[in-house]
């Protein structure tokens, strides 16, 4: 046990500064302290000593000199029970520390609120992770606290011992410590690595040499991908795009690891409409099982249904735009794990509200399909870093590679189905008609079964919905990669597409652009490959 005789305290967030120093000093623990800290204790009425005093040197250079000084580390370091330490101390009027209060600098909240380079610069700390550092490496004898909520723990600690502080305690404290200082460094590492715009500094390599990531931990969930695995989720310390993690759920059980995937799956896809035609996408297994455009949401909703009733049973839900009471009703007709929106409307809400397993989620503005970014993958022994696939291709990117040309429905349904088949493992074929989906093969080894199988799911579509052909009859089919032979191609013709998008780039694409032309197939070259794994 040790007891709390002296207390530095140095924060930038105040939160429970007033009610920690009182209950301290009421305990007789010496309380020292550095600029606005110092003001804001006296403030609340208490005695405070200047780290100035303490050090016999003033702050200076604006305050970013004012620890860093043998007095104040001396008295942190220091081994009470080392007989050489304890010495030293004496020879140079080093009294104790025993317990270190610090929040460091707001660097990450100063990035995130687009601060000019200076004011990033200024909030990188020194002086605060260097004492952090010291107090946590003699956690023997010194406590640390960097969390504000940690204030009340720390009081009912002194409290069960009588002022002091037990070993296994301070060892917590210390760990946390360390884990907040290497978050600290590494969004500052980042931060230059990454966003750093100073002028005449080019920009560092898209890969540099350490690669400095902090994540902190948002929740703890009740299980991963399957009940035996354990699973939280992390998210950025300073937080750019919006997601999933940051919506606000208005209902419904806790999300699940498998929630948040599909979830993430539904949104990123349902992004690539943003402020178009009312647009929903239904994802079952990280995979759209439906994705369809109309004049209304219902009309939308109904759509991507269609394509895949038997798949959507359980699924994730989608929408690019506010999700109102019609589709809320329809959407309640079957049973739906998890439905995300921009917003909601109150009526949708009282509608929802009668399932309430059913999780709701409000995100807000949809992120940016084309925004940058990394995509990272762990394998044994390493990690996988690559940019985001934010590769994209427009009408005039398109090259005609067969005797026909599309027509111009032909060419809008293939880029509704390109834009569907990025978001669909590999190896993925889609089908589309009249901005819907008509049949989506995912997943497969080899592409040619992937065609088959979305022709197939086509099919029982229109024996469910009694209608005469199926929807695959004059669609366009996306291809994520080239058709490296021509038996994929044909299986969509049987299938009953008119028209084609795929990258190119097979040795045998000549073999394939003549099994089109003897189709009577139109096809167009993307140039561009979405492998998806």
């Amino acid at each position: 046990m040790v007891t709390i005789k002296r207390a530095l305290l140095s924060v930038s967030d105040k939160t429970g500064l007033a009610e920690l120093g009182a209950a301290l000093a009421a305990r007789g623990v010496e309380l020292v302290s550095t600029g606005g800290t110092a003001k804001a204790l006296r403030e609340a009425g208490l005695a405070v000593r200047d780290i100035s005093d303490l050090t016999g040197f003033p702050e200076m250079m604006d305050g970013r000199v004012k620890t860093l000084h043998p007095k104040v580390h001396g008295g942190l370091l220091a081994l009470r029970d080392n007989a050489e330490h304890v010495a030293a101390m004496e020879a140079h009027a080093i009294g104790a520390i025993d317990l270190v209060v610090v929040n460091l600098y707001p660097f990450e909240a100063t990035v995130a609120k687009g601060a000019d380079r200076a004011e990033i610069i200024e909030n990188i700390d020194i002086g605060g992770p260097s004492m952090v550092r010291s107090a946590a490496k003699n956690h023997g004898f010194v406590t640390i606290l960097t969390d504000p909520a940690d204030y009340p723990v720390l009081l009912a600690e002194m409290a069960e011992h009588d002022g002091g502080t037990s070993a296994e305690f301070r060892i917590r404290m210390a760990g946390k410590a360390y884990a907040r200082t290497a978050a600290y460094d590494a969004a500052i590492a980042s931060w230059f690595a990454f966003a750093d715009s100073a002028a005449g500094v080019p920009q560092a390599e898209p890969f540099p040499a350490t690669l400095p990531l902090a994540f902190k931990r948002a929740d703890t969930l009740r299980y991963g991908e399957n009940p035996h695995q354990a699973a939280a989720i992390y998210v950025p310390q300073v937080i750019g795009t919006r997601g999933v993690p940051q919506a606000t759920q208005l209902q419904g059980k806790e999300l699940s690891y498998n929630n948040l995937n599909d979830a993430d799956a539904a949104f990123e896809l349902a992004a690539e409409f943003a402020g178009q035609e009312p647009a929903v996408v239904i994802v079952k297994h990280a995979n759209p099982c439906g994705v369809a455009q109309g004049a209304s949401l219902l009309e939308a909703w109904q759509a991507a249904l269609e394509c895949d009733s038997v798949s959507a049973f359980g699924g994730i839900v989608a929408v690019n735009t506010e999700l109102d009471a019609a589709t809320a009703e329809a959407i309640s007709a079957i049973f739906t794990e998890v439905v995300i929106a921009p917003s909601v409307s109150a009526e949708a809400r009282e509608i929802f509200a009668k399932k309430k397993n059913l999780r709701l989620l409000e995100s807000g503005p949809l992120p940016d399909p084309r925004r940058p970014g990394l995509a990272l993958k762990t394998i044994a022994g390493g990690v996988l870093v690559q940019s985001r696939d934010a590769g994209a291709v427009s009408l005039d990117d398109l090259k005609v590679v067969a005797k026909r040309a599309p027509t111009e429905q032909e060419l809008k349904d293939c880029l509704f189905a390109w834009t569907v088949a990025r978001h669909v493992k590999s190896n993925a074929i889609v089908y589309a008609k009249g901005g819907a989906t008509a049949g989506i093969g995912a997943g497969q080894m080899n592409r040619r079964d992937s065609a088959r199988i979305a022709a197939i799911k086509a099919k029982e579509a229109a024996a469910t919905y009694g209608w005469a052909t199926p929807r695959t009859v004059g669609s366009a089919v996306a291809s994520d990669a080239f058709f490296p032979f021509a038996d994929g191609l044909l299986a969509a013709a049987e299938a009953g597409a008119t028209a084609v998008i795929q990258p190119g780039g097979s040795i045998r694409d000549d073999e394939v652009i003549a099994a089109a032309d003897e189709a009577g197939l139109a096809m167009v070259f993307t140039g561009m490959r979405h492998f998806r794994h």
